[in-house]
């Protein structure tokens, strides 16, 4: 699934292309890209005409704020992406939404598995529909306010990293690394965690997250996920744990092993992580 990596450096690749602009024609293409809206056909009315004045990112969240008031939300689920086009170049299947701005470049939202959404809010709306934790890149909390986070928590730490009521953004392949370079072993319940593990968790956050970022994200061998000029993220070549099981620890030769945990597999070092 794209994570904050992923989802900071669409919005980098977007900011030139959309912020300050107006948005001339909107399309939306797929239901379940619309489903967020009772009624999708009011993102076409909601976003069209409308002015951009920034574009953030929350998490795994795309928010552009409109003059209006309203916000322009896009997430990229499991297999979604955007792809910054002109109107004569040919479309790629599956592109569930385009959005057109004043200066003729289009903003095309393509979705084979229609995990992703998007999304125009009012404030209201905003507050309700994403209940997240502070961002895990931008406003990570302190150790002693991820201590008490954590405090008395049962789950593995690696369940609560995925929480993104705890920290938003964390997703798959970032909570393995993460708990790869802090040493902890992912099924460690998250109120355990001594004081010193707990700071080297936090400082692994923000240098893996840093770190996908320069590299422009993770995509993996099914290229679901690409950069919004098409080409691929190269972190996955400076992957630790994520997708290397019975391959090497690039730190101590053991085998890399893979469990499940809430669902989702899970990579780590059985020597390196306690």
């Amino acid at each position: 699934m794209p994570e904050l990596p992923e989802v900071e450096t669409t919005r980098r690749f977007m900011v030139p292309h959309v912020e300050g602009r107006r948005i001339v024609a909107v399309e939306l293409r797929h239901p379940r890209t619309g489903r967020r809206h009772e009624n999708p056909a009011d993102i076409v009315d909601r976003l069209q005409g409308q002015r951009v004045d920034r574009l953030e990112r929350h998490g795994k969240f795309i928010l552009g704020r409109l003059g209006s008031g309203l916000t322009w939300v896009t997430h990229l689920g499991m297999s979604g992406r955007v792809l910054i086009a002109s109107p004569d170049d040919p479309e790629i299947a599956h592109t569930h939404f385009w959005a057109r701005t004043d200066l003729g470049t289009e903003i095309r939202f393509i979705d084979p598995r229609t995990f992703g959404f998007v999304a125009v809010f009012t404030p209201e709306e905003l507050k309700k529909e994403l209940k997240l934790g502070r961002d895990a890149l931008a406003d990570l909390p302190r150790s002693p306010q991820l201590a008490a986070r954590l405090s008395g928590r049962r789950a593995p730490i690696k369940s609560l990293l995925l929480d993104q009521r705890i920290v938003s953004g964390l997703g798959n392949i970032y909570a393995d690394e993460v708990l790869f370079r802090a040493r902890v072993r992912p099924t460690r319940p998250g109120g355990e965690l001594t004081t010193d593990e707990l700071k080297k968790l936090r400082a692994a956050i923000v240098a893996v997250l840093r770190e996908g970022i320069e590299a422009g994200g993770t995509s993996l061998s099914d290229l679901a996920y690409l950069l919004p000029d098409g080409q691929a993220g190269g972190f996955r070549e400076r992957l630790f744990a994520y997708g290397r099981e019975h391959e090497p620890c690039r730190r101590c030769g053991t085998p890399i092993e893979r469990i499940v945990i809430g669902g989702r597999s899970s990579y780590y070092c059985p020597n390196c992580q306690k």
